[in-house]
């Protein structure tokens, strides 16, 4: 079917039609993994038997993953529900879920946790809007509850699923959401304006999305205990997909979250494990030379046709950027460069082998045959010709007029003599989701001008120059003499300012004078202090 065009996160070009006022045609799959605690695995599972979604569109897969005794599916459950466990060596929150993906024979994913109790309509709630486009993440909406074993029945809940009546099993006025979500829902409208900030609110006990997405970003990654819900929406970002809202997909947690019981904690854990695979979380990379497992920008480089005097004077520009948070990807034909080993001056392909010998121990720099594909899981990638020098500071600049405006592709004008060369900023997820929605024959930088948008910018007033005007990177020159300047400026500025404010604070707080001594007005104090 024809994609509609979601521009940024702004879902609210689709309009999903009313509960039970339309025809289902997508398969649905929810997969639950679950340990332990039967009793509220019978009350999720009699939920979900009581679901308006059409029977023979939707199927569920509960992995147990190592329960002893182990789980058993009980009397009331859906009709197409199988149990599975995982192997004693690959256990795990991610593991099992890993293991019902690899079952699963639905168009859609929905991820449950074993103690929720869903609202009839939850799965229809998910469902029409998957079938509105195929590149969604929707969030249902949870509210965590009291619950105390044995209470209520799983015929109970199963009744008053039934019945509409889901809200009438639990205090509802002691019930509590995920207060970042929703704070973060209120402040962007319902994410609507979330940006590259929406993935966050991807939580798998209550989330659902189309199955070719999610195979395409890959599995969760078994590698992290806590935090792979965040990781898995971020790799769904950086693939295509759209976040979705939807406070009509109801369901209520039996019992706190860890979040809620631990958060301190659970956010120390995280900070350590997740920003190594999530480059968007800017505000934990902030040591200046560190390098992460997921580099923020990847940057392409063409070697193949060029000096090794280019290319070097390229890669090297890059590799004393500020903004170190970066991989570089060196294209050409590797594979063929072979060293003469009795004159190796007359090697063939002599500079690709000068370029690869001496990058060789430089961890940044890797090689490759021909572009990649795409930059995932890498949020940006930057496309240089070699022969064109940045400046200290001309990556950052060009990824920050990126992120403040949210462009999906950065043209660099570089040389307008001959015939107009560029380098160019892509965004990773601007151009998959444009790859998804295009026209046949449509060119794809128009698909993407459409759906996040395209800007130009001079080369020169970045910084860019041509290798034979470059001064090559030294050794604790890490800024050019302007920068500095202007940094030494500011911070004397900034000191000045410091001890004027000092002295008329400590003028404020003397004894009042008499009342002959005028007094002086808040605008007076501004102007001495300029």
């Amino acid at each position: 079917m024809t994609q509609p065009r979601i521009r940024h996160n702004d879902y609210g070009v689709l309009r999903p039609p009313a509960p039970g006022q339309w025809e289902p045609r997508l398969s649905v799959s929810v997969v639950i993994a679950a340990y332990g605690h039967q009793d509220k695995l019978d009350l999720t599972l009699a939920a979900l038997a009581a679901q308006t979604y059409p029977r023979h569109l939707m199927e569920v897969v509960v992995v147990d993953d190592g329960t002893a005794p182990a789980l058993r599916l009980p009397e009331i459950a859906p009709e197409n529900t199988r149990l599975i466990t995982t192997e004693p060596g690959s256990r795990g929150r991610s593991n099992a879920r890993n293991a019902g993906l690899a079952l699963a024979g639905g168009e859609v994913i929905h991820w449950l946790d074993a103690d929720m109790v869903t609202f009839g309509d939850e799965v229809e709630a998910h469902m029409r809007w998957h079938h509105l486009a195929d590149y969604l993440v929707v969030m249902g909406y949870v509210r965590y509850v009291d619950h105390q074993p044995g209470t209520p029945a799983p015929a109970e809940v199963h009744a008053a699923v039934s019945a509409g009546a889901a809200d009438k099993l639990f205090d509802e006025a002691a019930s509590e959401p995920h207060s970042w979500i929703v704070d973060l829902a209120e402040r962007t409208d319902g994410l609507r304006t979330a940006g590259d900030s929406a993935y966050r609110v991807h939580v798998t006990n209550a989330a659902s999305v189309n199955a070719r997405l999610l195979r395409e970003a890959g599995p969760l990654d078994t590698g992290l205990v806590l935090g792979e819900d965040t990781e898995l929406g971020y790799r769904l970002a950086q693939a295509g997909a759209a976040f979705v809202l939807a406070p009509e997909a109801r369901s209520r947690h039996l019992g706190t979250s860890m979040m809620m019981r631990d958060g301190e904690q659970v956010r120390r854990y995280n900070h350590v494990f997740v920003p190594d695979h999530v480059p968007h979380m800017r505000w934990l990379r902030t040591h200046p030379r560190r390098q992460w497992l997921v580099p923020y920008v990847e940057v392409v480089v063409e070697a193949e046709g060029a000096s090794y005097e280019d290319t070097r004077a390229t890669v090297d520009g890059f590799l004393a950027s500020s903004l170190n948070d970066i991989q570089i990807t060196l294209v050409g034909p590797w594979g063929s460069v072979q060293e003469d080993r009795r004159n190796p001056l007359d090697s063939p392909l002599l500079d690709l082998l000068l370029v690869r010998g001496l990058y060789r121990n430089e961890p940044r720099v890797r090689y490759a045959e021909r572009v990649p594909a795409t930059a995932a899981p890498s949020p940006f990638r930057m496309l240089c010709p070699p022969g064109w020098v940045p400046g200290p500071e001309t990556l950052r600049r060009v990824v920050d007029r990126a992120v403040e405006h949210g462009h999906g592709l950065i043209n660099v004008a570089l040389d307008e003599a001959d015939e107009v060369v560029t380098a160019r900023l892509e965004h990773t997820g601007a151009f998959a989701r444009a790859a998804l929605v295009r026209a046949e024959g449509e060119d794809l930088d128009a698909a993407v001008h459409d759906v996040y948008g395209t800007h130009w910018l001079d080369g020169r007033s970045l910084g860019f120059l041509v290798a034979a005007e470059a001064e090559p990177p030294k050794r604790g020159k890490s800024e050019d003499p302007a920068l500095k300047r202007e940094v030494a400026r500011l911070r004397a500025e900034n000191a000045r300012l410091t001890d004027r404010l000092a002295a008329l604070t400590s003028e404020a707080s003397a004894p009042e004078q008499p009342k002959t001594t005028a007094r002086r007005s808040p605008g007076s104090l501004l102007r001495r202090l300029r």
